[in-house]
C-alpha cells in the first residue's frame, strides 16, 4: 500500500508539470487531424475599444506608458484610454495633464485594484474593454490583435501573452520567472486551441463589455475570476501570443516570492468561489483543463512532494529503484540550495535557476494558502518591485 501511495503521488507530480503539456499536446493534434479546416479570408475586426490602465503611485512610469498606448495601431476615432489612479498621492495628475488624449479617473479613497476596475466600467461605453498593467509595454498590434477573436459571439475574453525581459545578469528568480512564463505560454496555447484558455493575465486581457460583472472589491486575483466566470457562462477564453505586453523581471528573490505568495493567495481564494462554477457535469472540457493545469498545481502538488521525500526513506530497502529516486531528490533539492545560496551572493549560474525557482513556487503555494486561511492577504497590495 505504501509503495501504491508513493507511485501514485509521482504520478500527479509529474502529470502537474509535465504530463499535462504532452497530453494537452497531444488533444490538440489529434483535434486538427479530426477536424476539418476551413479556409476564409479574415475581414479586419475593428470595434471601439477602451483601454483602461489601472495605477497606484505609478508617476515616474505613467508617461512611458501614455506614449506606449497613444502609439498602438488602431483608428483613434475607435479607442479610448482610460488611467485609473485610485488612492495615489504623487504627481500623477501633472504628467498625465500633458496628454488631453487621456481620460483620468481617480478617486482619493484607495479600495484596490478589482474596486477601481469595477468603477471604471461605470464609464465604458464600448463592446470591447481592454485592461493592462501600466508597467508593461504593449507591441504596436496589441490592440489589433486581440480584439479580432471577438468576431467569434462564442468568445467573451481575450488573453494577451505576458513576455518577461530577462538580462544576462538577472537574478535567479528573474531569470525562473521567464523560463517559467515560456512555458506557461505554451500551455495557454494548447489549452486555447483544445477549447479555451484557464484563466487570463492581467498583464493584457480583453472582455465583452457587457459580461464583465462587478467583483467582491477583497478579490485577489480579478483577471483570472473574471476570465473563468465568462468561460462558466459558456464563453470562451482565447489565447492571443501576438498581443503581448512585456516586463522586466522581479528586482529581487525577495520581490519575486512576495508576489507569488499574494497568486497562491489569490488561487486558494478563486478555487472556493468558483467551486460550483465549473465542474465536470456542466462544463466537461473546461474542467479537465481547469484541473490539470491550475488546481493541481495550486493545492496538492506541494504536499505530495513533502510525502514523496519522506515515504521515499521507508521504502530505500526495496530496490534500487528506490535508492536512486532518493538520490535524484537529494540532488535536486540540493541544487535547489545551492541556487538560493549563490542567488543571495549575487553569483547566478542558470542550471541552478530551475529547481530553485521551482522550489520557490511550490513554497508559495503552502504559505499562499496560510495566508488565504487567515484573511491576511489584502486586495491593496504593494506591486513586487521590477527591475528597471
Amino acid at each position: 500500500m505504501v509503495q501504491v501511495v508513493f507511485w501514485i503521488a509521482i504520478g500527479v507530480v509529474a502529470y502537474t508539470f509535465l504530463g499535462y503539456g504532452i497530453v494537452i499536446g497531444f488533444l490538440v493534434k489529434l483535434k486538427d487531424l479530426l477536424s476539418k479546416k476551413i479556409n476564409q479570408t479574415e475581414k479586419e475586426f475593428l470595434p471601439d475599444v477602451t483601454l483602461v490602465v489601472p495605477c497606484y503611485n505609478e508617476a515616474d512610469i505613467i508617461k512611458d506608458k501614455v506614449l506606449n498606448s497613444l502609439g498602438l495601431e488602431y483608428p483613434n476615432e475607435k479607442l479610448k484610454i482610460f488611467f485609473i489612479t485610485d488612492g495615489s498621492n504623487d504627481n500623477f495628475k501633472e504628467v498625465l495633464s500633458e496628454f488631453p488624449q487621456v481620460k483620468l479617473l481617480h478617486d482619493d479613497r484607495r479600495a484596490g485594484k478589482t474596486a477601481a476596475e469595477n468603477r471604471a466600467m461605470k464609464f465604458v461605453s464600448s463592446p470591447i474593454v481592454v485592461f493592462t498593467d501600466a508597467n508593461t509595454v504593449l507591441n504596436v498590434k496589441a490592440i489589433k490583435n486581440i480584439v479580432r477573436h471577438f468576431s467569434d459571439e462564442k468568445v467573451g475574453c481575450v488573453s494577451g501573452e505576458k513576455r518577461v525581459l530577462v538580462e544576462e545578469e538577472d537574478s535567479a528568480s528573474s531569470a525562473g520567472e521567464g523560463m517559467y512564463w515560456k512555458y506557461e505560454s505554451f500551455l495557454k496555447k494548447m489549452d486555447s486551441k483544445l477549447y479555451s484558455a484557464v484563466g487570463a493575465a492581467g498583464e493584457l486581457v480583453a472582455f465583452r463589455s457587457d459580461l464583465y460583472r462587478d467583483l467582491p472589491e477583497d478579490t485577489i486575483l480579478d483577471d483570472f475570476m473574471q476570465s473563468l466566470l465568462i468561460a462558466s457562462d459558456g464563453y470562451r477564453i482565447v489565447y492571443e501570443p501576438e498581443a503581448y505586453a512585456m516586463e522586466t523581471g522581479s528586482d529581487s528573490t525577495g520581490e519575486e516570492l512576495k508576489r507569488k505568495i499574494r497568486i497562491s493567495a489569490g488561487g486558494w481564494q478563486s478555487m472556493k468561489r468558483l467551486f460550483f462554477k465549473i465542474t465536470p457535469f456542466n462544463h466537461p472540457v473546461l474542467f479537465f483543463q481547469y484541473l490539470s493545469h491550475r488546481v493541481l498545481r495550486w493545492t496538492i502538488t506541494p504536499f505530495l512532494l513533502v510525502l514523496i521525500f519522506v515515504v521515499n526513506f521507508f521504502l530505500l530497502s526495496q530496490g534500487v529503484i528506490y535508492q536512486l529516486l532518493m538520490f535524484s531528490q537529494l540532488f535536486f533539492y540540493a541544487a535547489a540550495l545551492l541556487g538560493y545560496f549563490l542567488e543571495s551572493r549575487k553569483i547566478r549560474i542558470k542550471i541552478l535557476f530551475v529547481p530553485f525557482y521551482f522550489c520557490m513556487m511550490n513554497y508559495a503555494v503552502v504559505a499562499g494558502l496560510l495566508r488565504f486561511m487567515k484573511g491576511s492577504q489584502k486586495s491593496t497590495w504593494e506591486k513586487a518591485k521590477r527591475k528597471s
